[in-house]
């Protein structure tokens, strides 16, 4: 049978500890009761919970990747109703482990509920589920666990929960027009030159005038489309496994970091979501009562961007040396100048003059390929692309240059939240006003 720990008052007010059997928590509580105690808690001892748990370790259902953010958000509502219910927190936990769906948030519940048998607290058995339970969420359940307020700093938690996935909603929401009139301009565009221009060719073919070079860049790139379609679905993947590859390493993740967040359009949007992200995680841990380098060191690690990491790291260090935190989060908020990102930068510019050059340089190989008897001003208009390609290149890359030297002066967190954060560090009121 079961042996459990537990510590109670009796009706002087004297604290009592010992060890009692029985068959189930439950069991054990109307037990101290008969026996006229008040439990104040209650646990099973780790020798015998161990052993229990690895007798009766129940079967765990086949999950992949880890669980969704509004069902952790569902869970963690839950979960504070009935903590504020005043339902011992492993029967809470059971209660809402038979309600999951079977997943990855399921078998951690299960995990959960077996090291809290076996005697660890709810954020020592959250932690072992990084993948379910992050480290801002383990620390703001210790915090209140520490503070005797679990159930309000569930309530928080949820809370904040609901306003990332809403603010995520409404980033995706935000991205639905622009991406779909992309899409619908491609389309459009793959069938002018799959089907309308190449008539045009044959047109301009039968008549044997001599072009400008505007057209012959247009007929190029129809042909080019036509032979080398495939290129469309490559061209992206690549460049993708590039960029994840380039991102293990530490300064190219921080050269692309500030690329990306500089990049024209989708860079401030990218750039306010972090900074919205960030603030409302450390506002959500200084309330919840988390040490204010803690609650930096979970801000940097969830920022999701090498440049916010960094402004982090350095007021980090600023706050350790005695400073407030708006100081050293002007000092540092401007990204400067990296390689890497310049390299980026240059590479865009580029791209417009390197398809062109491409496009002039693969134009005469198909057409001889295909037999087809060239015009004597082929060669001249191929020449041509290639000059307007050349062209190209420059200008792209002295733009991307000076564009780069102008973005990398500009700050990423502006006057606006510097000074609201110092107005809240004066006041006492931090917490509200991130």
């Amino acid at each position: 049978m079961p042996m459990y720990q537990f510590e109670a008052m009796d009706r002087t007010g004297q604290e009592i500890r010992d060890v009692i059997d029985a068959p189930t928590e439950e069991e054990a509580q109307n037990t101290i009761r008969q026996m006229g105690y008040f439990v104040t808690k209650l646990s099973l001892k780790k020798g015998a919970a161990a052993a229990a748990a690895v007798g009766k370790k129940r079967k765990r259902p086949f999950a992949m990747g880890g669980a969704k953010t509004k069902h952790v958000c569902t869970f963690t509502r839950q979960l504070s109703i009935l903590q504020d219910a005043g339902l011992p927190i492993l029967r809470s936990l059971k209660i809402l482990e038979n309600n999951q769906r079977p997943g990855k948030l399921k078998n951690s519940l299960m995990d959960v509920c077996d090291e809290i048998e076996t005697g660890s607290t709810l954020s020592e058995s959250m932690s072992k589920c990084p993948k379910v339970f992050s480290r801002l969420y383990v620390n703001m359940v210790k915090a209140g666990e520490a503070g005797g307020a679990l159930e309000t700093i569930l309530q928080r938690l949820a809370e904040f929960l609901e306003r990332s996935e809403s603010l995520k909603r409404k980033v995706k929401g935000a991205m639905i027009y622009p991406v779909a009139v992309v899409i619908v301009a491609i389309g459009i565009l793959a069938g002018i030159m799959f089907f309308i221009v190449p008539t045009f060719k044959k047109m301009f073919d039968e008549f044997d005038l001599k072009l400008p070079a505007a057209t012959q860049l247009l007929m190029a790139m129809s042909e080019y489309v036509v032979n080398y379609f495939w290129l469309m679905f490559l061209l992206p993947v690549c460049v993708w496994l590039v960029g994840k590859i380039i991102r293990k390493f530490k300064h190219g993740r921080m050269g692309f970091d500030m690329f990306i967040i500089k990049v024209p359009i989708f860079g401030g949007l990218i750039e306010k979501n972090i900074l919205a992200r960030t603030t409302r995680t450390l506002g959500t841990l200084v309330t919840s009562g988390v040490p204010i380098l803690e609650a930096i060191n979970i801000t940097r690690e969830t920022s999701g961007n090498a440049v916010f990491e960094r402004i982090f790291s350095k007021v980090n260090d600023a706050i350790r040396e005695g400073d407030v935190i708006a100081k050293p989060l002007k000092d540092h908020s401007v990204p400067g100048f990296h390689p890497l990102a310049l390299f980026y930068w240059v590479w865009m510019g580029l791209f417009p003059g390197i398809m062109i050059m491409s496009v002039a340089l693969t134009s005469g190989r198909v057409g001889a390929k295909k037999g087809e008897v060239l015009r004597k001003n082929a060669p001249k208009g191929n020449g041509d692309l290639m000059f307007v390609g050349l062209v190209a290149l420059g200008i792209g890359a002295v733009v991307a240059i000076l564009f780069y030297l102008m973005k990398m002066k500009s700050r990423v967190i502006d006057d606006l939240v510097v000074n609201m954060i110092d107005v809240g560090e004066e006041t006492g009121e931090l917490d509200t006003m991130l």
